[in-house]
């Protein structure tokens, strides 16, 4: 690959980890707030908006690791739980120090917003951290026996295991830290991983295209990735 186009590799990894880094820290502050969506009333989801995000760090895992290789998307995910605790201690800092009189916004709805960021947080970086290494695993493990074929294959079967541990760990942490009730445990382990496996078969299609422009832009040929950049 000439320097040209290393250059413009390089650029859309930057960008790839921003829609990453975004995703997730948004996912993070927005959790407290929790919706419903019955889509064709078949079945009524219960579930955080910071679900919304979330998948979306799944994705771009996925497209980095299909495009830039495992190492790009480790050094990746790890950046994501940095930013998470740079994040974490931005936020203890603005709760610690005392509102104006005339701030728009009390220390009391403040901390009822932000409060619970610390466990929020905390859990995420945790689910977080094991479920996306399982997931650039799981996506290499089924790249390399399908000899870089079916990316339809690796791209759901990667993302369902990666997503069932990553809600099943964040749930169990927020239950034991009584930031949710047990009695919902189960509801929302369920609602959680069917929303998730629905945005993974329904981004199928974003991947292959992505993928697809990214191998015409930089000229690459089979399933090679783009290394040494």
């Amino acid at each position: 690959m000439d320097l040209v186009l290393k250059r413009r590799a390089e650029k859309a990894y930057l960008i790839l980890a921003a829609i990453f880094l975004s995703s997730l820290v948004a996912s993070n502050l927005i959790f407290q707030k929790f919706f419903h969506w019955s889509p064709f009333g078949i079945y009524t989801f219960e579930l955080s908006v910071g679900i919304l995000p979330y998948p979306i760090t799944f994705l771009v895992t996925d497209l980095v690791s299909e495009i830039y290789g495992r190492k790009r998307a480790k050094q990746m995910v790890m950046t994501g739980f940095i930013a998470s605790v740079f994040t974490l201690l931005i936020i203890t800092l603005a709760d610690l120090v005392p509102a104006t009189q005339w701030s728009p916004i009390s220390d009391q709805t403040f901390s009822q917003v932000f409060g619970l960021t610390f466990v929020a947080i905390g859990a995420s970086m945790a689910a977080y951290l094991i479920a996306q290494l399982v997931d650039v695993q799981l996506f290499h493990f089924w790249k390399k026996l399908t000899k870089g074929r079916h990316l339809w294959l690796r791209n759901n079967a990667s993302t369902f295991g990666s997503q069932l541990v990553d809600t099943m760990v964040i749930l169990l942490i927020l239950c034991s830290f009584e930031v949710i009730a047990w009695e919902r445990f189960s509801s929302l382990l369920i609602n959680g991983f069917l929303f998730k496996v629905l945005v993974a078969m329904a981004d199928t299609p974003i991947v292959y295209f992505v993928v697809w422009l990214f191998r015409n832009q930089f000229k690459m040929k089979g399933p090679n990735e783009i290394l040494d950049f």
